[in-house]
């Protein structure tokens, strides 16, 4: 028996369990039903059942319009531009999943997480520590750290906060650094090489954490002592570059004169080579002159003795200002100072000087013993006449 097959009473139809007024749920009236609650939902109106049959496909076509609007915005979002300075570290599901290149790229929106990294960019962090040198003096030091990142993927994913990890690296390197190095060299010539030491022991460091991040440069902008004793450093510096000073005005004063004592000497070296190779010289020309000269004497020891004799007198008058001149058939012998004639024409004469030479000396002589002639001539002729 069929379930709507009347026999039953009140016209009602006959329930094969005998059950009376209670029968089983219409199914066509509930999906009716739920239909109708799924069109309210998306702005379907309640009306008779022609409505309603109408206004469930209605919404059903929203719905899948809405849907496919949805999913073409969602794939619009996965699309993002990556600059040429950058990368791009993809994330799915929290995953490390691939390092995007520079382009125009696309990943699925709420899947993947897409974190920039610009890896051109020079970043800098400094910082000020107060802290002991190796002889246990006190010293402040401000230093700056230049640093780009070199690896996106450990800079993201490898450390929590890299850029706080450099900083407690930068401090613990030079501390490590300027522990083992002199307050002097601290505060005065030994910055360069701290920034050095420093650079590469903070590289050592971020390497052994994986950081991903290279440093550039590093610079220590200023060392100084603590302000309460300041004054008294100030103090030493100025005495230190008072040393300095002093030292390389001996050092321009020895570069002066030491040339010098080395040209003096080296003069009197050449001096005394020549005068040795002159003295050698004189000596084998003397030599050979008087070998050829007892040649000569062998030959004519007459003349050659007279010849000796007049160029002895002659060197020996051409060397002095006396002359002794004794005059022909004559007892008396005339002296001429021609060193106080000299003299004295030098002070009558101003600036003019008396040359002194062989044929003055004998146009002298002739005038002079011609004037004694004149003068014994005049006396004889005076003594006759009496």
């Amino acid at each position: 028996m069929s379930w709507n097959e009347p026999g039953g009473g009140n016209n009602k139809p006959r329930d094969p369990w005998g059950g009376g007024d209670q029968g089983p749920p219409d199914l066509d009236e509930a999906l009716k039903k739920l239909q109708e609650k799924f069109g309210g939902l998306f702005g379907g109106g309640r009306g008779g059942a022609s409505s309603g049959g109408s206004g469930g496909g209605l919404s059903g076509s929203l719905l899948l319009v809405l849907l496919t609007g949805a999913l073409v915005v969602w794939a619009l979002m996965g699309f993002y531009q990556v600059d040429e300075q950058e990368r791009a570290v993809v994330l799915r599901f929290g995953k490390y999943h691939v390092t995007a290149q520079p382009g125009l790229r696309w990943n699925p929106p709420l899947i993947d997480e897409v974190v920039k990294v610009n890896t051109t960019k020079v970043r800098a962090a400094s910082f000020r520590e107060i802290m002991l040198t190796k002889d246990e003096n006190i010293v402040e030091v401000r230093m700056s750290v230049q640093y780009v990142i070199d690896d996106p993927t450990k800079f993201v994913l490898k450390v929590r906060a890299p850029e706080n990890s450099l900083q407690h690296a930068a401090q613990s390197a030079v501390r490590h650094v300027v522990g083992d190095t002199r307050m002097d060299l601290v505060l005065t010539e030994g910055r360069a090489q701290i920034a050095t030491d420093v650079r590469s022991r903070l590289q050592s460091y971020l390497d052994l954490y994986e950081t991903g991040i290279r440093v550039s440069k590093v610079n220590v902008d200023e060392s100084k002592p603590p302000s309460q004793v300041q004054a008294a450093f100030d103090d030493v510096i100025k005495a230190r570059e008072d040393e300095e000073r002093l030292k390389n005005e001996a050092q321009a004063y020895a570069n002066g004169i030491v040339p010098e004592a080395r040209g003096r000497a080296q003069r009197q070296i050449e001096e005394a080579s020549a005068y040795k190779e002159q003295v050698i010289a004189n000596a084998e020309g003397e030599a050979e002159r008087f070998s050829k000269l007892l040649a000569e004497y062998n030959k004519a020891p007459e003349v050659t003795r007279e010849r000796l004799y007049l160029d002895a007198v002659q060197g020996v008058y051409s060397s002095t200002s006396k002359v002794m001149v004794d005059v022909e058939g004559g007892n008396n012998v005339m002296y001429l100072p021609l060193d106080k004639l000299a003299e004295k024409s030098g002070v009558t004469g101003g600036s003019r000087r008396l040359q002194i030479d062989s044929s003055n000396i004998r146009e002298l002589t002739n005038a002079v013993a011609e004037q004694m002639r004149r003068d014994d001539a005049s006396s004889s002729s005076r003594r006759g006449g009496r």
